[in-house]
């Protein structure tokens, strides 16, 4: 099991401060979701955690250890809310990154085989990716992370604009995958952070407003900005 800690974040693009002293623990095998309104700051924290952005100030420890951009990268996958599929097959969108860490054949098949089980996808091998529905990439696009194997996955708005049936399968591969590895969710949903999350961090204007059990911080929230949330008022 891998802990997170973010200590201290803070990062800022020119003028704007996108980020501001970011700090929490995440250390269970588990879901931890971060709420916000758009612009709070929750996607440039997963880049961030991604290995994909540098901190203007502060620090990302993975199991106690201080870990660098190239580092983070190679312990952690994030999938995005705007999917984008290579011009080619399924098969050939899973086994690129298996590929480039030039893994067996064989062993690729295999993998390629089992992470479409595990999205619901089986036999989708030889079909051209882009053809697919957009819930369907979205299911590929988290099944090109999981065969990966991360550490930690990262989710920008997994669900977002997608149909009733391929979010409920996003979230059943969600709640099976959690058991085995730490996820975390960034999400404007209230109602899916309540569903699927062990903790839920309230992230506004870049900071950190109020962290705990969705129980606790959905029904006895300690900080008006999450009251507001909660109600709709923001």
């Amino acid at each position: 099991m891998t802990k997170l800690e973010v200590r201290n974040i803070s990062k800022s693009f020119g003028p704007i401060g996108a980020l501001k002293d970011v700090s929490f623990k995440a250390e269970d095998t588990d879901i931890t979701s971060i709420v916000g309104v758009s612009g709070a700051g929750k996607t440039t924290l997963l880049r961030l955690i991604a290995g994909l952005e540098t901190p203007s100030f502060g620090e990302i420890l993975l199991d106690g250890n201080l870990e660098k951009e190239a580092d983070l990268r190679k312990r952690t996958t994030m999938v995005f809310q705007k999917t984008v599929m290579f011009s080619s097959t399924v098969y050939d969108n899973l086994a690129y990154g298996l590929g480039i860490r030039h893994l067996p054949r064989e062993e690729i098949r295999r993998r390629v085989e089992d992470v479409l089980k595990v999205v619901r996808m089986d036999g989708y091998e030889r079909r051209i990716a882009r053809k697919l529905s957009g819930g369907e990439q979205q299911r590929i696009s988290l099944a090109r992370a999981l065969i990966l194997r991360p550490e930690i996955l990262l989710l920008d708005e997994p669900t977002a604009n997608l149909d009733l049936g391929n979010a409920g399968i996003i979230e059943s591969v969600l709640r099976e995958t959690a058991s085995q590895k730490q996820i975390l969710l960034a999400t404007h949903n209230l109602a899916q952070a309540k569903r699927l999350a062990a903790k839920v961090i309230h992230l506004a204007e870049g900071s950190v407003v109020e962290e705990g059990p969705p129980e606790d911080l959905f029904q006895h929230p300690r900080d008006e900005r999450t009251r507001r949330l909660i109600n709709g008022e923001i």
